[in-house]
């Protein structure tokens, strides 16, 4: 019994499963766990479930995730299920659109449906995706946060729909998981990256301040998932070309144009720091063992942006902005090398310095400097399928990495190998 009750502790403070084994893209620090003192206060005399209970992480997020799966398994399936992998455009023919048709009228509110009902009516059995059906799906669209194109995809499926019970379910087992991961308090006032979501949150005292769009890595080159403090500020800032860019990316090009990083505003230096012309290198010499370092300088085009904020860690992903804009209009936003681009940096700077965005302003015109974050904030650099805004309520995101099977995976097995042999 009290090897149970020990790996009950274990479980609920520290999580199941170890996710550093998952993939090369977790990276948690182990939690340990004080085994005799925990035996020690059980013997005490303490009321053991109020104890036990209080080895579970203690944040607003875990409690409301775990309400929410108990409302779930209390409630009975939708009875309205559209293919998740619907694909429709405007004139094209599908089967799945009246139940499409029944869930935005069912989830419209009293104005959208003043604005929209008599289409939807009219047109409640149709399965031609006519111009009429395609402003009320645009509507929808816009009412869910995504860009209202009017064509129906899984992101769309997704918001207009919902995810099933038993997705549901499983995105809120496999985010209790996680949560075990990270520090029973998140901190009052942190920085929380959902890649899954694509959103950055800045929360101050307990309250959000600030939350905005960002663009993450791509599925070949995954932003991690960790946690970290943040450090400083880099106004216009040099961009360190990652080694894989210059092979994969940079090296066929200057094979056969050496001049091109020279004009395109990049230093090129040896392995001691001396500069070197890019054009008097003979970039096939050494294959894919290039010793040289490539940095791009502070301009408009930088690949950084204007700014960037620094946690150093040994995946090197950080915050920063970006010239490519037209990016955060996407609902789909895995599209980077892995680092966490942000729609509105500066207002992120500024929350995270403690300034304003004047200040920012002010420091950008001076040209490239940094500037120390002087308060311990904490950022995670999160993987949240199933997450709580502040008011509580869960939100669902696609699986866009394909993490939470290996997850539930490693879950079942670890209670498979935990189940009596006889």
């Amino acid at each position: 019994m009290s090897a149970r009750v020990l790996r009950y502790i274990r479980d609920a403070h520290a999580g199941r499963i170890n996710p550093n084994l998952l993939s090369g893209y977790h990276d948690f620090a182990a939690k340990s766990v004080d085994y005799e003192a925990a035996l020690n206060a059980m013997a005490s005399g303490v009321d053991i479930k109020t104890y036990l209970e209080g080895q579970h992480p203690q944040n607003a997020e875990y409690a409301a995730l775990r309400t929410e799966l108990k409302s779930l398994e209390a409630e009975r399936e939708h009875t309205i299920i559209v293919d998740p992998k619907l694909l429709l455009k405007p004139g094209e023919t599908s089967a799945e659109l009246p139940k499409l048709l029944t869930l935005i009228d069912q989830k419209g509110d009293a104005a959208f449906k003043a604005a929209h009902g008599a289409v939807i009516s009219a047109n409640a059995s149709s399965e031609i995706y006519t111009p009429e059906l395609v402003a009320v799906v645009k509507a929808a669209q816009q009412a869910h946060g995504l860009k209202p194109d009017g064509v129906v995809g899984g992101r769309t499926v997704a918001a207009i729909a919902g995810v099933s019970k038993a997705d549901r379910i499983e995105k809120l087992e496999v985010a209790l998981e996680q949560l075990r991961w990270h520090p029973s308090d998140l901190g009052s006032t942190h920085v929380f990256l959902n890649a899954a979501a694509f959103t950055a949150t800045y929360r101050e005292n307990g309250t959000d301040k600030l939350s905005m769009r960002t663009v993450v890595g791509s599925p070949t080159h995954q932003t991690s998932f960790f946690y970290d403090e943040l450090e400083q500020v880099d106004y216009n800032p040099y961009w360190g070309v990652p080694r894989s860019i210059i092979v994969n990316e940079m090296l066929p090009r200057l094979i056969n144009d050496p001049g091109y990083l020279d004009r395109a505003g990049y230093e090129v230096s040896d392995a001691s720091g001396k500069r070197i012309p890019s054009s008097t290198i003979n970039w096939a010499a050494n294959g894919s063992n290039i010793p040289y370092n490539v940095r791009q300088t502070p301009s408009e085009a930088n690949a950084l942006g204007e700014l960037k904020i620094l946690f150093p860690n040994k995946h090197a992903i950080y915050m920063h902005d970006t010239p490519q804009k037209a990016f955060f209009s996407r609902d789909a936003r895995a599209l980077s090398h892995g680092c966490v681009r942000l729609s509105d940096p500066r207002a992120m700077a500024a929350a995270v310095l403690g300034t304003d965005v004047a200040h920012v302003a002010a420091k950008l015109k001076q040209g490239h400097s940094t500037e120390k974050v002087t308060r311990k904030i904490p950022v995670y650099v999160a993987y949240f399928t199933a997450w709580p805004n502040q008011a509580g309520e869960v939100h669902y995101s696609p699986d866009v990495y394909d993490r939470d099977a290996k997850v539930l995976a490693a879950l079942r097995k670890t209670s498979d190998s935990r189940a009596p042999s006889i």
